[in-house]
Protein backbone atom coordinates (compact mmCIF):
# COMPACT_ATOMS: atom_id res chain seq x y z
CA UNK A 1 0.00 0.00 0.00
CA UNK A 2 3.19 2.70 0.44
CA UNK A 3 3.72 2.09 -3.37
CA UNK A 4 0.50 3.50 -4.05
CA UNK A 5 0.99 7.31 -3.06
CA UNK A 6 1.05 8.55 -6.74
CA UNK A 7 -3.30 6.92 -7.03
CA UNK A 8 -5.13 10.25 -8.25
CA UNK A 9 -8.62 9.04 -7.18
CA UNK A 10 -9.22 7.75 -3.39
CA UNK A 11 -9.84 4.34 -2.25
CA UNK A 12 -11.04 2.38 0.29
CA UNK A 13 -8.58 2.60 2.62
CA UNK A 14 -6.70 6.23 1.59
CA UNK A 15 -7.42 9.25 0.28
CA UNK A 16 -4.60 10.80 -1.50
CA UNK A 17 -3.93 14.63 -0.26
CA UNK A 18 -1.04 16.63 -1.02
CA UNK A 19 1.47 13.69 -2.22
CA UNK A 20 0.59 11.63 0.97
CA UNK A 21 -2.12 9.13 1.79
CA UNK A 22 -4.50 9.88 4.21
CA UNK A 23 -5.92 6.48 5.95
CA UNK A 24 -9.64 5.42 6.27
CA UNK A 25 -10.37 3.50 9.04
CA UNK A 26 -10.85 0.53 6.94
CA UNK A 27 -6.78 1.50 5.90
CA UNK A 28 -5.89 1.63 9.52
CA UNK A 29 -7.44 -1.90 10.40
CA UNK A 30 -5.77 -2.88 6.91
CA UNK A 31 -2.49 -1.18 7.87
CA UNK A 32 -2.44 -2.23 11.24
CA UNK A 33 -4.42 -5.61 11.90
CA UNK A 34 -5.18 -7.51 8.60
CA UNK A 35 -1.94 -7.25 6.94
CA UNK A 36 0.78 -8.06 9.83
CA UNK A 37 -1.60 -11.42 9.99
CA UNK A 38 -1.64 -12.30 6.56
CA UNK A 39 2.45 -11.46 6.74
CA UNK A 40 2.87 -13.48 9.90
CA UNK A 41 0.91 -16.68 8.55
CA UNK A 42 2.75 -15.95 4.83
CA UNK A 43 6.32 -15.81 6.62
CA UNK A 44 5.44 -19.30 8.61
CA UNK A 45 4.50 -20.92 5.24
CA UNK A 46 8.09 -19.82 3.96
CA UNK A 47 9.56 -21.07 6.87
CA UNK A 48 7.67 -24.60 6.58
CA UNK A 49 8.94 -24.83 3.00
CA UNK A 50 12.43 -23.88 4.35
CA UNK A 51 12.41 -26.76 6.53
CA UNK A 52 11.02 -29.00 4.30
CA UNK A 53 13.92 -28.55 2.18
CA UNK A 54 16.56 -29.48 5.09
CA UNK A 55 14.43 -32.64 5.71
CA UNK A 56 14.41 -33.63 2.02
CA UNK A 57 17.70 -33.02 1.32
CA UNK A 58 18.90 -34.45 4.31
CA UNK A 59 17.17 -37.73 2.86
CA UNK A 60 18.37 -38.10 0.14
CA UNK A 61 21.80 -38.41 1.69
CA UNK A 62 20.40 -41.67 2.99
CA UNK A 63 21.52 -44.88 1.19
CA UNK A 64 18.16 -45.10 -0.55
CA UNK A 65 16.96 -48.30 -2.00
CA UNK A 66 14.85 -46.95 -5.05
CA UNK A 67 13.58 -49.44 -7.48
CA UNK A 68 13.62 -48.78 -11.38
CA UNK A 69 10.81 -50.85 -11.81
CA UNK A 70 8.34 -49.00 -9.45
CA UNK A 71 5.07 -48.12 -11.33
CA UNK A 72 5.32 -44.38 -10.35
CA UNK A 73 8.35 -44.08 -12.97
CA UNK A 74 10.42 -41.97 -10.19
CA UNK A 75 11.63 -45.27 -8.41
CA UNK A 76 8.79 -45.03 -5.79
CA UNK A 77 9.45 -41.39 -4.81
CA UNK A 78 6.35 -40.58 -6.43
CA UNK A 79 4.52 -39.73 -3.28
CA UNK A 80 6.45 -36.38 -3.19
CA UNK A 81 4.96 -34.73 -6.21
CA UNK A 82 1.56 -35.41 -4.99
CA UNK A 83 2.88 -34.20 -1.91
CA UNK A 84 3.35 -30.86 -3.05
CA UNK A 85 -0.57 -30.14 -3.31
CA UNK A 86 -0.66 -29.35 0.68
CA UNK A 87 1.01 -26.32 -0.68
CA UNK A 88 -2.17 -25.55 -2.61
CA UNK A 89 -3.29 -23.21 0.10
CA UNK A 90 -0.35 -20.20 0.26
CA UNK A 91 0.10 -20.49 -3.50
CA UNK A 92 -3.71 -20.19 -3.79
CA UNK A 93 -2.91 -17.04 -1.47
CA UNK A 94 -0.11 -15.45 -3.55
CA UNK A 95 -2.10 -15.52 -6.70
CA UNK A 96 -5.46 -13.61 -4.72
CA UNK A 97 -2.50 -11.10 -3.79
CA UNK A 98 -1.37 -10.76 -7.09
CA UNK A 99 -4.64 -10.47 -8.49
CA UNK A 100 -5.77 -7.58 -5.99
CA UNK A 101 -2.84 -5.45 -6.96
CA UNK A 102 -3.53 -6.18 -10.66
CA UNK A 103 -7.03 -5.74 -10.06
CA UNK A 104 -6.02 -1.64 -8.57
CA UNK A 105 -4.20 -0.60 -11.19
CA UNK A 106 -6.93 -1.57 -13.60
CA UNK A 107 -9.42 -0.04 -11.97
CA UNK A 108 -7.45 2.74 -10.53
CA UNK A 109 -4.95 3.21 -13.10
CA UNK A 110 -6.93 2.20 -16.36
CA UNK A 111 -4.26 -0.37 -16.97
CA UNK A 112 -5.39 -3.84 -19.04
CA UNK A 113 -4.59 -7.23 -18.01
CA UNK A 114 -2.57 -8.23 -21.31
CA UNK A 115 0.19 -5.51 -19.77
CA UNK A 116 1.04 -8.17 -16.89
CA UNK A 117 1.07 -11.36 -19.00
CA UNK A 118 4.91 -11.38 -18.55
CA UNK A 119 4.08 -11.03 -14.68
CA UNK A 120 1.97 -13.43 -14.77
CA UNK A 121 3.85 -15.65 -16.40
CA UNK A 122 7.01 -15.34 -14.29
CA UNK A 123 4.84 -14.88 -10.91
CA UNK A 124 3.20 -18.92 -11.64
CA UNK A 125 7.09 -20.10 -12.57
CA UNK A 126 8.52 -18.49 -9.97
CA UNK A 127 6.29 -20.35 -7.30
CA UNK A 128 6.12 -23.52 -9.42
CA UNK A 129 9.96 -23.80 -8.77
CA UNK A 130 10.34 -22.51 -5.48
CA UNK A 131 7.57 -25.43 -4.19
CA UNK A 132 9.08 -28.05 -6.73
CA UNK A 133 12.74 -27.23 -6.49
CA UNK A 134 13.04 -28.67 -3.06
CA UNK A 135 12.28 -32.17 -4.35
CA UNK A 136 15.14 -31.78 -7.24
CA UNK A 137 17.73 -32.68 -4.12
CA UNK A 138 16.70 -36.55 -5.37
CA UNK A 139 17.86 -36.14 -9.05
CA UNK A 140 21.24 -37.58 -8.07
CA UNK A 141 19.90 -41.13 -6.30
CA UNK A 142 17.24 -41.07 -9.33
CA UNK A 143 19.81 -40.59 -11.72
CA UNK A 144 21.79 -43.59 -11.14
CA UNK A 145 18.89 -45.95 -10.33
CA UNK A 146 17.95 -45.44 -14.09
CA UNK A 147 21.46 -45.97 -14.96
CA UNK A 148 21.64 -49.20 -12.84
CA UNK A 149 18.04 -49.96 -13.55
CA UNK A 150 18.93 -49.77 -17.56
CA UNK A 151 22.49 -51.65 -17.15
CA UNK A 152 20.22 -55.06 -15.22
CA UNK A 153 17.66 -54.89 -16.82
CA UNK A 154 19.22 -54.57 -19.88
CA UNK A 155 21.29 -57.47 -19.14
CA UNK A 156 18.36 -59.51 -17.55
CA UNK A 157 16.29 -58.98 -21.67
CA UNK A 158 19.40 -60.17 -23.40
CA UNK A 159 19.39 -63.08 -21.53
CA UNK A 160 15.94 -64.15 -22.04
CA UNK A 161 15.21 -62.50 -25.59
CA UNK A 162 18.50 -65.09 -26.30
CA UNK A 163 17.41 -68.14 -24.79
CA UNK A 164 13.58 -67.57 -26.10
CA UNK A 165 15.32 -67.27 -29.88
CA UNK A 166 17.00 -70.12 -29.61
CA UNK A 167 14.44 -71.84 -28.31
CA UNK A 168 11.55 -71.16 -30.22
CA UNK A 169 12.93 -69.71 -33.31
CA UNK A 170 16.30 -72.04 -33.82
CA UNK A 171 14.31 -75.33 -33.26
CA UNK A 172 16.09 -75.98 -29.96
CA UNK A 173 12.46 -76.27 -27.94
CA UNK A 174 11.89 -80.13 -27.35
CA UNK A 175 8.85 -82.68 -28.76
CA UNK A 176 7.20 -82.35 -25.94
CA UNK A 177 7.29 -78.63 -25.64
CA UNK A 178 3.96 -77.30 -26.88
CA UNK A 179 3.95 -73.69 -28.35
CA UNK A 180 0.35 -72.86 -27.84
CA UNK A 181 -0.30 -72.25 -23.92
CA UNK A 182 3.16 -71.58 -23.49
CA UNK A 183 4.30 -68.90 -20.86
CA UNK A 184 7.35 -68.01 -22.35
CA UNK A 185 5.57 -65.24 -24.60
CA UNK A 186 3.78 -63.34 -22.04
CA UNK A 187 7.38 -63.54 -19.60
CA UNK A 188 8.84 -62.10 -22.64
CA UNK A 189 5.99 -59.04 -22.99
CA UNK A 190 5.65 -58.73 -19.30
CA UNK A 191 9.85 -58.15 -19.30
CA UNK A 192 9.14 -55.83 -22.75
CA UNK A 193 6.92 -54.12 -19.99
CA UNK A 194 9.55 -53.35 -17.48
CA UNK A 195 12.01 -52.28 -19.02
CA UNK A 196 9.62 -49.31 -21.01
CA UNK A 197 9.16 -48.82 -17.35
CA UNK A 198 12.64 -48.27 -16.40
CA UNK A 199 13.36 -46.22 -19.79
CA UNK A 200 9.97 -44.07 -19.11
CA UNK A 201 11.50 -43.29 -15.20
CA UNK A 202 12.26 -39.54 -14.15
CA UNK A 203 14.50 -38.34 -12.61
CA UNK A 204 12.53 -35.83 -10.29
CA UNK A 205 10.05 -37.12 -8.26
CA UNK A 206 6.94 -35.07 -10.06
CA UNK A 207 5.53 -35.12 -13.22
CA UNK A 208 3.94 -32.58 -15.69
CA UNK A 209 0.52 -33.25 -13.88
CA UNK A 210 1.83 -31.99 -10.53
CA UNK A 211 2.94 -28.98 -11.62
CA UNK A 212 0.15 -28.48 -14.30
CA UNK A 213 -1.81 -28.55 -11.04
CA UNK A 214 0.12 -26.25 -8.84
CA UNK A 215 0.19 -23.87 -11.57
CA UNK A 216 -3.96 -24.07 -11.76
CA UNK A 217 -3.89 -23.72 -7.98
CA UNK A 218 -1.89 -20.44 -8.42
CA UNK A 219 -3.79 -18.73 -11.73
CA UNK A 220 -6.97 -19.38 -10.36
CA UNK A 221 -7.39 -16.44 -8.46
CA UNK A 222 -6.36 -14.57 -11.77
CA UNK A 223 -9.72 -15.88 -14.00
CA UNK A 224 -12.09 -13.15 -12.69
CA UNK A 225 -9.69 -10.48 -14.19
CA UNK A 226 -10.64 -11.98 -17.48
CA UNK A 227 -13.75 -10.60 -17.21
CA UNK A 228 -12.12 -6.99 -17.46
CA UNK A 229 -11.54 -8.02 -20.89
CA UNK A 230 -14.27 -10.16 -22.17
CA UNK A 231 -18.09 -9.70 -20.85
CA UNK A 232 -19.52 -12.62 -19.30
CA UNK A 233 -21.80 -13.41 -22.18
CA UNK A 234 -18.61 -12.91 -24.75
CA UNK A 235 -16.69 -15.73 -22.29
CA UNK A 236 -19.39 -18.17 -22.51
CA UNK A 237 -19.88 -17.71 -26.32
CA UNK A 238 -16.39 -18.46 -27.00
CA UNK A 239 -16.38 -21.66 -24.12
CA UNK A 240 -19.34 -22.68 -26.35
CA UNK A 241 -17.25 -21.99 -29.94
CA UNK A 242 -14.02 -23.78 -28.54
CA UNK A 243 -16.46 -26.67 -27.11
CA UNK A 244 -18.34 -27.13 -29.83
Amino acid sequence: WRSQTALEAATWYARPEGGHLNLTPAGYWYVLVSLPIFQFILLRWYMRIVLWFIFLWRVSRLDLRLVPTHPDRAGGLGFLGQGTYAYGPILFAQGALLSGQIAGRIFQQGANLVDFKVQIVGFIGFFLAFILGPLVVFTPPLARARRRGLSEYGTLASRYVQEFDGKWIRGGASKEDEFLGTGDIQSLADLGNSFAVVQEMRVVPFGARDAARLAAMTAAPLAPLVLTIFSLDDLVTQLLKALF
